[in-house]
């Protein structure tokens, strides 16, 4: 069955081998197909557009054979041997210096943990679309968190190119993705009126006044903890949200949408908590809620969740959910309470109510049990108003 003669033949009984020359050196690769003879005759034909390539300065040896080794001796001798580690090593030292902490810690994380370990071995040339497919279909990880990780590898490629390391993207407007199970349990689990009673109850003093503020807010805790009492404005009723704070970064940073700068009205509860607040903090004018084991601002989310949080709904008794989860309360008590979609979006940072509508949309249409009997007496026919009024 060998075609030696042609530049291809039986290498083993699950590979062909093609051989070429290429810049004065005769190289031979395999390819991982069965030597049949049909399959022979596609080796000739992918031979033919090697050959092609070569003869119109065209060919890519690394994307052609990303694993052969000739791909590395050939990009030396252009003088491109760097590895994919070393040039996400500086690539990461340059995102230092445009990107917000948080999302910068994000981009490290992503980088050291997972795209180093997994591809920094490739040339920077070398690694393609396969090498991530069957890496990430090999992890139990949401679509979401694998959008993150291609997310970050694409940045980084982009930028290989605009730096003319490399010619082209091979991720560009590509993204693996699996078939993901529908889950049993919605994300969105607010507590309910009798929960948050009973949270509030075990907590007293900053805790509680923390929690509370939270859930008649809607606010992402990154927000509540960069709060100062000079973003409250009591005669207007309401506090301007211009910052958020984690514990990545040293210092609170603005929102990461326009819409995320927004004036929250100050319902009964918000206000109720902040009154309370004031003889914790306010004199000294600055943050409005402190960590009262340090008497300092909260340094994030984690710190809340390990020493307030998880405590008082053990001891309420009460199933546990994620603080985030006092965020998907108040919209919850908003919609069905019949407040406008429009409304509770401006209050939550959203651009718009779509993501609303989408998101909390079954706390909708029972939010109001006179839903439609406004539209039928100002609109209605005249026999549907004189059967109503019989």
């Amino acid at each position: 069955m060998g075609r030696d003669g042609r530049g291809v033949k039986a290498a083993s009984e699950s590979s062909i081998e093609i051989s070429f020359m290429y810049q004065g050196t005769r190289c031979r690769e395999r390819i991982s197909l069965k030597p049949t003879s049909a399959n022979l005759k596609r080796a000739e034909n992918h031979r033919a557009a090697i050959l092609h390539a070569i003869a119109t300065d065209s060919f890519d040896y690394a994307a052609t054979f990303p694993n052969s080794t000739n791909a590395v001796k050939f990009a030396a001798q252009k003088g491109d041997v760097e590895l994919l580690e070393h040039y996400l090593d500086k690539w990461l030292d340059v995102q230092k210096q445009h990107l917000k902490t948080s999302t910068y810690d994000t981009y490290r994380k992503i980088t050291m943990g997972k795209l180093i370990p997994w591809f920094g071995h490739l040339h920077v040339s070398a690694i393609g679309k396969k090498d991530v497919k069957l890496r990430l279909a090999d992890i139990d990880a949401t679509n979401k968190t694998l959008a993150n990780i291609q997310s970050v590898l694409r940045k980084a490629m982009q930028d290989a190119v605009d730096d003319e390391i490399i010619e082209s993207n091979p991720f560009h407007g590509w993204c693996y993705s699996k078939k993901e199970e529908v889950r049993e349990r919605d994300e969105i689990d607010p507590f309910t009126k009798d929960e948050q009673a009973v949270i509030l109850a075990s907590l007293e003093g900053q805790g509680r006044n923390l929690i509370q503020f939270a859930f008649w807010t809607g606010m992402r805790t990154s927000e509540l903890v960069a709060l100062d009492w000079g973003d409250v404005d009591f005669v207007r009723g309401v506090v301007l949200v211009s910052r958020a704070m984690t514990q990545t970064a040293k210092t609170a940073e603005v929102p990461k949408t326009e819409a995320g700068r927004r004036e929250v009205k100050l319902l009964a509860g918000a206000l109720e908590a902040l009154q309370a607040q004031k003889q914790h903090t306010w004199l000294a004018g600055a943050e409005i809620f402190q960590n009262p084991q340090t008497g300092k601002r909260w340094a994030g989310d984690q710190p809340i969740r390990k020493t307030l949080w998880t405590w008082a709904l053990k001891r309420g008794g009460v199933r546990y959910r994620y603080p985030y989860q006092t965020r998907h309360t108040y919209a919850s008590m908003m919609l069905s309470a019949g407040e406008h979609p429009m409304w509770v979006a401006k209050q939550m940072g959203h651009a718009d109510w779509t993501m609303i509508a989408r998101t909390y949309g079954k706390w909708m249409p029972d939010a109001d049990k006179l839903a439609g009997t406004r539209a039928e007496s100002a609109f209605g026919s005249a026999k549907a108003t004189n059967q109503a009024c019989g």
